[in-house]
């Protein structure tokens, strides 16, 4: 075989090695609906009224009208309106999920909370500090990397009895099955699910299972509410 024929095999095996790693790379992202940020504006919502009152949908009114309400704008959360009792109330985007998720740069992404005055504490700075880092440009393992940093020298200790409200009836939490769940969200250290009978047969109890304490340190515990916050009967069974 000569040289010019060895050169031929050796080129046409470089090609494919290139146009097979093209299609492995397409195939990746094929499978990925959301492999990288979209627009800004897309996260956005372009009435700062309707974010407010998504916001407050997340509690039942008698927590929410009183609590101080956050909006997303193009460097972070703002203050829309101050509030009286502790409680903070914010619409949360996809990039709050676990890193693994991959619904993590999904624009559709609405997920109002409210969290109550040890959580405001404890928990929100860790909202801050990933939205901070992802309107900055960076990357999803510059954001793991950084937030790891906040939570080693930053961020205050979990204090007893964080939890959120999760009742909103407009919230998009996910593309699949309802989109939706009223549910509460306690915090707690690191532990198995077990102590708390969770996700055993018949109990209301679920530790949530995208977050493993990576790299919060925290474990999430969820319970069904079975209504909304306005009072009418949400299901149970997403």
């Amino acid at each position: 075989m000569g040289r010019r024929t060895l050169k031929i095999i050796a080129l046409a095996s470089s090609v494919l090695v290139v146009a097979l790693t093209a299609v492995s790379q397409i195939q990746a992202q094929a499978k990925t609906p959301y492999p990288e940020m979209a627009a800004l504006d897309q996260y956005l919502m372009s009435d700062r009224n309707t974010e407010i009152a998504l916001a407050r949908s997340a509690a039942p009114d008698s927590i929410s009208r009183d609590a101080k309400v956050l909006v997303l704008g193009t460097h972070g959360y703002e203050t829309a309106v101050e509030g009286k009792n502790g409680f903070v109330c914010v619409v949360e985007r996809g990039w709050m999920a676990p890193f693994e998720n991959p619904e993590f740069w999904n624009p559709k992404i609405r997920g109002p909370l409210c969290f109550n005055p040890p959580a405001a504490r404890s928990i929100l700075p860790m909202t801050y500090k990933r939205t901070e880092m992802v309107l900055a440009g960076q990357s999803k393992a510059q954001i793991m990397e950084g937030i790891t940093l906040f939570i080693k020298k930053e961020l205050p200790a979990l204090e007893p009895g964080a939890m959120t409200y999760m009742m909103s009836k407009k919230a998009y939490l996910a593309d699949g099955g309802d989109h939706n769940m009223a549910h509460l969200m306690f915090y707690t250290p690191l532990l198995d699910g077990a102590v708390w009978g969770a996700d055993l047969p018949d109990s209301p109890l679920m530790l949530n299972p995208q977050f493993k304490g990576t790299p919060e340190p925290v474990d999430v515990l969820m319970v069904l509410t079975g209504m909304w916050s306005d009072g009418t009967l949400a299901p149970v069974n997403n």
